[in-house]
């Protein structure tokens, strides 16, 4: 699908850079065939030592001569980066955006041309192939352009398919959902230090309930309730720290984080004029 296609990367920073270096890993493409664009010469010069693949700081050039195009900047560049690429895009052309909050209905507009474009929202852990990234296809996107897409992102971890007015509450669930867990592990660390625990040792013990808690989910395929009733024991350990947090109101602080963060993500379509 992807074998012989140019595909060009624009805004390599890290999630850029990651899904680069995750289409190669995956054997999607060859090096000859990603160029990257950025700013910064220095980066550049890196990401080509270390894949392989070329590189610019003419994101119009990167894009005129590419079958793919993966917007990965930031939203709030969307306006200009728009501009300098609408003169040089086709419409045969498949475009994907990771810009949180961005429809493709303004992409499309922006860019003068009825192309195909793709609307994703990955997450950071696509630094380590372990990424949650929902795709949604805009309104001249066919079956074969959403596959592209999800061939790309499959190559950093895990993909689901959505309609696109799902995408603001994916930004606010997983594609913010890192920052949570990683102060939810700050905490536990900070938790076992207070009780005696050498930081490191705390560190490593926090990382990897996370992580096996999660693996239990995601594997056994039981509810989350049904795996915390089985650790709570009666007058034990784990019934206390419940009643604990319920008190502080956890489960209500984090439901509250993920509707603000896909409040943010609605208002940040108007940056490119929604």
């Amino acid at each position: 699908m992807l074998t012989n296609k140019r595909i060009a990367v624009i805004g390599a920073g890290h999630m850029g850079s990651a899904l680069a270096g995750g289409m190669l890993r995956a054997k999607l493409t060859a090096p000859k065939n990603i160029v990257v664009s950025r700013r910064d010469e220095r980066a550049l010069a890196e990401l080509k030592k270390q894949w392989g693949v070329g590189a610019t700081t003419d994101n119009a050039k990167a894009a005129a001569e590419a079958d793919v195009v993966i917007l990965a900047v930031k939203p709030q560049v969307c306006p200009a980066v728009l501009e300098e690429l609408s003169p040089v895009i086709k419409p045969s052309q498949l475009v994907i955006s990771i810009m949180a909050g961005i429809t493709t209905q303004t992409i499309g507009r922006k860019l003068g041309q009825p192309c195909p474009i793709v609307r994703a929202m990955p997450n950071t852990p696509c630094l380590v192939d372990a990424g949650a990234t929902a795709v949604a296809a805009g309104a001249h996107a066919g079956e074969k352009d959403l596959a592209a897409a999800e061939k790309i992102f499959s190559s950093v971890g895990k993909v689901v398919a959505l309609p696109e007015s799902a995408l603001d509450a994916v930004t606010g669930l997983s594609g913010t959902g890192p920052v949570y867990i990683f102060m939810v592990i700050e905490a536990m660390i900070d938790g076992g230090v207070k009780m005696g625990l050498p930081r490191d040792v705390a560190t490593r013990l926090a990382a990897q309930t996370v992580l096996g808690s999660a693996k239990l989910v995601i594997e056994t395929g039981k509810h989350p309730a049904i795996l915390k009733d089985e650790v709570t024991t009666p007058g034990g350990t784990a019934i206390n720290a419940i009643h604990m947090l319920e008190a502080k109101g956890l489960r209500s602080v984090l439901i509250d984080a993920i509707v603000t963060a896909t409040q943010r993500s609605q208002e940040l379509s108007r940056l490119c004029g929604d």
